[in-house]
């Protein structure tokens, strides 16, 4: 059975998108094969894969609100058994085109219908927000995979997160559930980091993994040159958390609860 994880959290800038890039390749590495949709209208993890998001003529927006065949939208990543289907500058309009559309929050659910037995593992990088894209990842999905950041005012942005899952579990999607969450942006040097992962681990109502990413210049760097951390720098820290947390997920998803 393939599973789909959103990743989601509607504060920019806490590694989601690292995450899922980088996620997805460790698991092809692993023997999975993933399918990445960019949800997120920046484009950011096709830019961080070599796409030109600028010139590709279909994306996730056509299959969403074209009714075109997500197979065509379909591109390569350079990792054997790592696809992506790409964001295009079309997909910020998607917000409003998609409201007066039937089935507006399941559109992205039945686009993946099509491809869904293709694949061990479809993730979905949604974007920094809880609009009607984010929905749609969210009600596309089996599973929820929560990039925290090692801050305390991440901490608190968790319960409006947490609404929009219940409200989506309970009116959109009853499968739904919560993967765990991740500590990304972690310095193992620094207490306030250290004391963030204690409180998120005993305080949290949902699992949270062992693995930690760290604050790493190889992991910033990655994207700029369009590559994962596995095909930049397989050696680093970020790349051997990376490869961690996809163990770790292949292990839960083997065990029961």
């Amino acid at each position: 059975m393939s599973q789909t994880i959103a990743i989601v959290n509607q504060k920019g800038g806490v590694g989601k998108t690292t995450t899922a890039i980088n996620l997805g390749a460790y698991l092809a590495w692993l023997g999975k094969f993933v399918l990445l949709v960019d949800l997120d209208p920046q484009a950011n993890a096709s830019s961080a894969l070599g796409i030109n998001h600028q010139t590709i003529t279909k994306g996730v927006y056509h299959g969403l609100a074209d009714d075109v065949s997500f197979r065509d939208v379909i591109v390569g990543t350079g990792h054997q058994g790592y696809k992506l289907a790409p964001a295009t500058p079309d997909l910020a309009g998607a917000r409003i085109e998609l409201v007066p559309l039937e089935d507006r929050e399941y559109r992205l659910r039945n686009a993946l219908l099509e491809v869904r037995n293709d694949y061990d593992y479809i993730i979905i990088d949604c974007p920094p927000s809880l609009d009607l894209l984010t929905i749609n990842g969210l009600v596309a999905a089996d599973a929820v995979l929560i990039p925290v950041q090692a801050e305390y005012l991440a901490l608190e942005g968790l319960g409006q997160l947490l609404n929009t899952f219940n409200l989506v579990k309970e009116n959109l999607q009853p499968e739904l559930s919560i993967l765990g969450a991740v500590l990304t942006m972690h310095d193992g040097r620094n207490r306030l980091s250290n004391q963030v992962f204690a409180e998120l681990k005993e305080h949290s109502p949902f699992h949270v993994f062992e693995t930690v990413i760290p604050r790493n210049v190889r992991l910033t760097e990655s994207p700029s040159y369009g590559q994962t951390i596995l095909a930049y720098d397989a050696s680093s820290k970020g790349a051997k958390a990376y490869e961690q947390l996809a163990r770790e997920i292949l292990l839960r998803g083997q065990t029961p609860g």
